[in-house]
């Protein structure tokens, strides 16, 4: 079954990359880490009980994340060959790139899959732990024996010529479809939307039971047993019900089990009693119930509610205590116990997607249409299975020997990994266009930029998900068969009808508000930089400006909330031990500017280096070497510059300063400023703003000054 899944993937990466090498390396990679997490599955069998379907879903979900995400990396390198990039320093970005991405995709879907521990079931809790571990070890391989191997291939993998004259045709595609999806992009969005919806409706029949003999493969021993007994003796004999009563203090147990056996003859539902004696103790009655339908019908599920339902009227009449138990009601009560933990499971993954999308993207829109996406995917994939499962359409061509219900666990199996999927594809494609928004400014054009940059990389891995999913229904067993359906239709919807169609027509409907994020939430949230954008924008700026300087800035601007400016294009170029006198008619943009040299205010354009650092990565660092006094409110300016030269700080930023106007504190200012400058080892830079730069000259003569439009 994995082979025909690998089978597929070859073929695919073999017409991405046109190139053997690179299409081999993912097989590989994936391999290595499926084969150490089975290990380890089989090897956790000496401390504990393993169901037979936690090795096939690690296999399944591992080959398929180890697959996509030595994918990413492998894409992102060949692009940076391509550009002329030496293999050493590609190998780096790429790793440092893509490789984030990889590590923050594989976050999440091992967060969702453990996550299934939230329905309290403990096998379905060791289904999830092996499953997170496939896939921690899926990134762990990704992030290493990945670039190890593109260090291996070397000038192997530098794509040719011709190979980019058909990227670019394949890129033509990509320009067509995306500009087709958002000419009209209310029209999309509608189709889409009620396309899935439509497909979404047979969801609502959609029934959870757990697996039993009747599901297993026509031919198999376990199967003709139940086949035989239902046929000759009736579908409840699969599935007989038990109850017991405390007969303990009874004085006739006998008569008390047979007038409990005829209470339950009348039930609806019930077929026969064959069986209501005490135990050997006497202590305690078993009554065996046969139902009248198959352990997995609707119908049984009624019975036992209406047994329960009973309860307290016959332990009123017979004075005795009841239970209703046996395999067939502790699988409902199992079934309903999961469905009943799909909702806290759903909060978890919806506010999970919410929090994590608006922290890499810094946007309120795109993670609330990232997990309506999502919901989408989800609804889509449970109404397709339904379709297949429940009420049988397509069942002899994909080979599915049991209709009528489907595993209970596979709402939220589904709901976990899928989510990770998804999210995995809405980080490599979104964070394109933002990318491309950021450098540009135009948000249309970077929708249709970013999506032919990415969308033929997520469309690969998508197709390869697809198939290795897709390959365990024909030939999987028949628990796995609707997992694995299941997921490779929501694959194919969240990829090729959600992020490839519905993404970019509501970023198209959206514009540039679809960047915005409220001041409050935007301060509150931590940034996560999952597309590396932080590194190679670092990189870039290596070698400049070519010497050392306490500051370099150029054509930094910042804008309020509303896009105004507040200020823009600012160049200096500022040496170590020197001062800067910031003026200007207004108060907020000589005040901003210096909080963004002192690393407080982050949301700026244009390169710009404090102390040799890069900003806004490293304020942090920036941070513990620069000290900003506000004059207007500080009660001894002059004795915080002082603080701050003992604290050996390397940048002071004096704001208002102005407005020091007392003569002694003007003298020991001067004093402080001069001693700062000339200290030995590590000289003192001063950046002071100020409204009239003339009432400075008496502190700082011969100062450089910029005037702040």
């Amino acid at each position: 079954i994995e082979g025909l899944g690998m089978v597929v993937a070859l073929v695919v990466m073999l017409l991405l990359f046109r190139s053997l090498i690179a299409a081999v390396v993912p097989l590989i990679t994936a391999v290595v880490g499926v084969g150490i997490a089975v290990a380890l599955v089989y090897l956790a069998t000496a401390f504990t009980t393993i169901s037979s379907t936690t090795p096939m879903l690690a296999i399944m979900l591992g080959l398929a994340v180890g697959i996509d995400y030595a994918l990413f990396l492998l894409s992102r390198h060949r692009d940076q060959l391509a550009e002329g990039l030496e293999v050493e320093e590609s190998i780096a970005r790429a790793t440092a790139t893509a490789g984030s991405a990889v590590i923050f995709a594989g976050l999440t879907v091992i967060i969702a899959v453990a996550g299934l521990s939230v329905a309290g079931i403990p096998f379905l809790s060791i289904m999830g732990l092996a499953a997170a571990i496939a896939v921690a070890l899926a990134v762990a391989v990704a992030v290493t024996l990945v670039p190890a191997f593109m260090a291996f291939a070397g000038e192997r993998l530098r794509p040719k010529r011709r190979r980019r004259r058909a990227q670019r045709s394949n890129r033509r595609f990509a320009r067509g479809w995306v500009r087709a999806v958002t000419k009209v992009p209310v029209l999309t969005v509608v189709l889409v939307i009620g396309g899935l919806g439509v497909m979404a409706i047979p969801a609502a029949d959609l029934r959870l039971a757990l697996p039993d003999n009747g599901t297993e493969a026509e031919g198999n021993p376990a199967r003709d047993t139940y086949d035989v007994v239902s046929e000759h003796f009736g579908p409840g004999y699969n599935g007989p019900l038990i109850v017991t009563a405390d007969i303990i203090t009874s004085r006739d147990p006998l008569g008390l089990m047979d007038d409990l056996a005829d209470e339950i003859r009348r039930l609806p539902g019930v077929a026969s009693v064959p069986m209501a004696t005490p135990n050997p103790s006497v202590d305690t009655g078993i009554i065996q119930v046969i139902p009248e339908t198959a352990p997995d019908s609707p119908k049984t599920d009624q019975l036992v509610q209406t047994l329960r339902e009973e309860r307290p009227r016959l332990e009123e009449k017979y004075d005795t205590k009841l239970a209703v138990t046996g395999l067939t009601a502790i699988g409902i009560d199992v079934s309903e116990q999961l469905g009943d933990a799909l909702l806290p499971f759903g909060i978890l993954v919806v506010g999970l997607s919410l929090i994590l999308l608006a922290m890499v993207f810094r946007s309120l829109w795109v993670p609330i249409k990232a997990t309506v996406g999502y919901l989408l995917s989800v609804g889509a994939a449970f109404g397709a299975t339904s379709f297949v499962f429940q009420h049988g359409n397509f069942a002899d061509v994909l080979d599915v020997t049991h209709v009528g219900s489907v595993i209970s666990f596979l709402p939220i199996i589904l709901m976990g990994v899928l989510f990770g999927l998804a999210m995995d594809y809405e980080v490599f494609l979104v964070s394109r266009i933002r990318e491309d928004y950021v450098h540009g400014g135009d948000a249309r054009r970077a929708i249709e930029t970013g999506f032919v940059s990415a969308s033929r990389v997520v469309v690969a891995a998508a197709v390869i998900m697809f198939a290795v999913f897709a390959a365990f229904v024909p030939a999987g067993s028949p628990v796995i068969k609707p997992i694995a359906f299941a997921l490779a239709v929501g694959v194919f919807v969240d990829a090729f009808i959600v992020r490839m169609t519905l993404v970019p027509a509501v970023m198209a409907l959206l514009g540039r508000a679809a960047w915005w994020l409220p001041k409050k939430l935007d301060r509150a949230l931590p940034a996560f930089d999952a597309e590396g954008e932080g590194l190679v924008r670092e990189l870039n700026l290596r070698e400049w400006p070519g010497v050392d300087e306490a500051v370099s800035a150029r054509a930094v601007s910042l804008d309020d909330h509303r896009g105004e400016p507040i200020y823009r294009d600012v160049d200096i170029r500022l040496p170590h031990g020197d001062v800067l006198v910031v003026h200007g008619a207004g108060e907020v943009g000589k005040s901003a500017l210096l909080f963004t040299l002192a690393g407080r205010v982050t949301r700026v354009r244009g390169d710009l280096k404090v102390l040799g650092r890069v900003l806004p990565q490293h304020t942090h660092a920036v941070r513990r070497d620069v000290a900003v006094i506000p004059c207007r409110d500080a009660e001894d300016p002059v004795a915080e510059v002082r603080a701050a030269l003992h604290d050996d700080v390397r940048l002071v930023l004096l704001d208002d300063a102005d407005l020091v106007l007392r003569t002694d504190s003007r003298d020991e200012l001067r004093e402080m400023l001069a001693l700062g400058r000339t200290r030995s080892g590590r000289p003192a830079t001063f950046v002071l703003s100020c409204q009239d730069p003339q009432r400075l000259l008496d502190l700082l003569p011969g100062a450089r000054t910029h005037f702040l439009a």
